[in-house]
């Protein structure tokens, strides 16, 4: 465990459906728990193009592994508690540019891994694998019935209640590129279904991202035509695994075309997060992020971090679990250009909880390139981790959550200053939601005594 907590930014509350985010008179602490490497990594691995966690054991693909030849790819078992590697899985049948482990999914103790360049069907039709967590041995490798090239078949996989869930966001059959999903049966290796959308086009990419819960699939598609609007938005689909049957659909209330909306998707708890790392929020690709309920189809929260800058990519990916969402920014430039950066929201307030950075981060790591929760554990990928050689690629794991009680660090820097000065007097007079926006003593207005709180604690640490 790192013994050096970092300090991270304040929380940041939104009203329900609402873009605009007040900060929270509240400090975080998360300790960085430990940082694994492959033992065997090299230079170019891509260690952490996705990473899944399940019951205390995290999987990591690396991608551009080259065991079977150029990047074939690979998958690595990790500890979540010590960060120790306990196997590295490679598919039998692996070949150079397969791009194992690209995707990758983690439950009840068996591991799917995506190769979505596997040339079974054609070149770049794709597969999927199948593993034991525990064994290490391979149990299956899924190919749809009617695969064909560039279809893409295992860019996105998901796996909950005994079903397999593979996205092929290339495959044709409602115009070239408008995508498709399958499922599969996680013990037989059986194909059970394949998944369309009621309305398809050319270019929708529909498949290129999935997740599930329970009997519930969501299906990412970044660019569906809708005519109400003339343009292309990101939309979700949701089916019921059971029956084939879609349910409804989910779009952002304020999309574009450039958003990006839904090349990554989770779902937990009734409430499916989406990432939308396109979105112009501050400046260009600055990013955002979106909750809906998955019951009824409403948009919940529009989030977006209140450091946002150009081309941080906020949203590239996510994770949802029990209550809290982890969004990855891959290219945010805290620790250097392109270092990267991850964030926690509170997924029923919308209120932001931390700003996590690697303890080690340099510029062009990419941490936050795959993100995903487990209990109290955050795992975060940094594929361009140069630890093992330039792009070697690693992952990070966070957690031990403790709340530090600090009303006047209301942006979280650590210490009392004139940037939270400036919030007070800023909203001085103002009603607010109790505890945010400098509302220090959570009465539900800032006044007199929220800026006597922060004059009198003025240059102080937390």
């Amino acid at each position: 465990m790192n013994p050096f907590p970092t300090r991270l930014m304040a929380c940041l509350g939104a009203a329900a459906g609402l873009a605009l985010v007040a900060p929270v008179c509240l400090g975080q602490v998360v300790n960085e728990r430990v940082k694994g490497v492959a033992t065997d990594g090299l230079a170019g691995d891509g260690l952490g193009c996705d990473v899944a966690s399940d019951q205390g054991v995290i999987a990591v693909g690396a991608c551009h592994d080259g065991d079977n030849g150029l990047d074939s790819g690979s998958a690595y078992l990790f500890n979540a508690s010590t960060g120790a590697q306990l196997r590295k899985l490679t598919p039998s049948d692996g070949a150079p540019g397969d791009q194992f482990g690209y995707s990758i999914a983690l439950r009840g103790g068996i591991v799917v891994v995506g190769a979505p360049y596997d040339v079974h069907n054609g070149v770049g039709s794709g597969s999927v694998y199948v593993f034991s967590a525990s064994t290490g041995a391979q149990l299956a490798k899924l190919v749809p019935a009617d695969g064909a090239a560039n279809d893409w078949f295992g860019w996105s996989v998901a796996i909950d209640n005994g079903i397999v869930a593979v996205g092929a966001y290339g495959d044709d059959d409602q115009g070239t590129q408008s995508g498709s999903a399958y499922l599969f049966d996680a013990a037989t290796g059986a194909q059970l279904d394949k998944l369309l959308p009621d309305v398809g086009g050319a270019s929708q990419s529909f498949g290129i991202s999935i997740a599930m819960e329970g009997s519930m699939v969501a299906v990412g598609s970044r660019a569906h035509f809708v005519p109400s609007v003339g343009f292309r938005l990101g939309t979700v689909w949701l089916f019921d695994a059971q029956s084939g049957n879609q349910l409804r659909t989910l779009t952002a209330s304020n999309g574009t075309s450039t958003d990006q909306f839904a090349e990554d998707i989770d779902i937990d708890g009734g409430l499916v997060a989406v990432g939308a790392w396109g979105r112009s929020v501050f400046f260009d690709h600055s990013g955002a992020m979106y909750v809906f309920d998955a019951q009824t189809g409403d948009e919940l929260h529009y989030i977006f971090p209140a450091d946002g800058h150009d081309r941080d990519n906020f949203g590239v990916s996510i994770a949802i679990s029990n209550g809290i969402v982890a969004v990855g920014a891959h290219q945010d430039g805290d620790n250097g250009f392109d270092a990267g950066s991850a964030y926690l929201f509170d997924a029923t307030s919308g209120a932001q909880i931390n700003k996590l950075l690697a303890s080690d981060g340099v510029q062009f790591d990419y941490f936050g390139t795959s993100v995903d929760i487990d209990g109290d554990s955050i795992v975060i990928g940094a594929i361009g981790d140069a630890d093992n050689g330039p792009d070697a690629g690693s992952l990070y794991i966070f957690g031990d959550a403790t709340t530090a009680p600090c009303p006047t660090d209301i942006d979280g820097s650590g210490v009392t200053d004139l940037g939270d000065l400036n919030v007070v007097l800023f909203n001085f007079g103002n009603t607010v939601p109790s505890g945010t926006g400098g509302d220090c003593d959570a009465n539900g207005t800032v006044d007199l005594v929220d800026l006597n709180l922060v004059l009198f604690s003025f240059g102080s640490a937390c």
